[in-house]
């Protein structure tokens, strides 16, 4: 799993942005699939997630995800969810030990947040829907409900689609810019004429800048230029293959 330099440095806890590398499936979804939504065998699922868990120090049952829906809804984690039952929302804080909160993605941004003072975590799902609705600013905001504080925070952007692969249309554009017309820079000129490359990590990084985050580190990977460590859900598509797996990344408290 991939680290940051930020959360490292913070007593009491652990996090990892996970690869796909160091599980048990196979084919396609080869092999640290930890997509519960994926059409991967359910078995295989549980047991790259259980080693996932041991990662991260925590039991299987305490590694919790989200049914991401591209929203902005936060949820607060007081206990352990079954899968089956998972809240829908692309946000997850806790202050409780032993619970890892963490969210799925194929391409989307993946975003942990911790006050180590506070003993208070945080994960976003941040796909461009998501971060224009504000999951980002609702993540810190209930954060802070629950005693943290955003300058104290420190926020890491994990591997995710980036400039060079993520062409979109104008309609995409055009929301972008009906929001604020700042929102041009984060655009940059493709090869064809109606389609623009978006930098959906400088996105994510200025809105939590806007927010008043303390400390923001972006690890810099990207899925879809890299098959051998990342799922890509862009890059799935372009093959024409029926499924792809999901990265897991997620965040937890120690115990005191």
């Amino acid at each position: 799993m991939l680290k940051s330099k930020g959360l490292e440095a913070l007593a009491g806890i652990r996090h990892g942005f996970f690869t796909r590398r160091g599980g048990v499936s196979e084919g396609i979804y080869a092999s640290l699939n930890g997509g519960v939504g994926s059409k991967d065998a359910p078995e295989k699922v549980a047991e790259n997630r259980t080693r996932m868990a041991a990662a991260l120090a925590v039991k299987p049952e305490h590694l919790l995800t989200a049914y991401q829906i591209h929203s902005a809804n936060v949820v607060v984690a007081e206990a352990p969810w079954p899968v089956a039952a998972r809240p829908q929302a692309d946000g997850i804080v806790t202050r409780v030990p032993g619970l890892a909160i963490g969210i799925s993605t194929a391409d989307c941004g993946p975003v942990l947040f911790a006050d180590a003072q506070a003993r208070v975590i945080g994960t976003a799902h941040a796909g461009w829907r998501g971060a224009l609705a504000g999951v980002l600013e609702a993540t810190i905001a209930a954060m802070e409900r629950l005693g943290a504080r955003r300058e104290r925070t420190v926020a890491a952007l994990g591997p995710m689609i980036r400039i060079p692969n993520y062409e979109v249309g104008p309609e995409l554009v055009q929301q972008f810019l009906a929001a604020d017309p700042g929102n041009a820079r984060f655009f940059h000129p493709s090869n064809r004429p109606d389609r623009a490359q978006f930098d959906l990590a400088g996105f994510i990084y200025a809105r939590l800048s806007q927010a008043g985050v303390g400390q923001i580190e972006d690890l810099g990977h990207c899925t879809y230029a890299d098959p051998e460590r990342f799922y890509s859900y862009r890059r799935a598509t372009h093959r024409a293959e029926p499924d792809y797996g999901r990265h897991i990344s997620a965040i937890a408290l120690e115990a005191e």
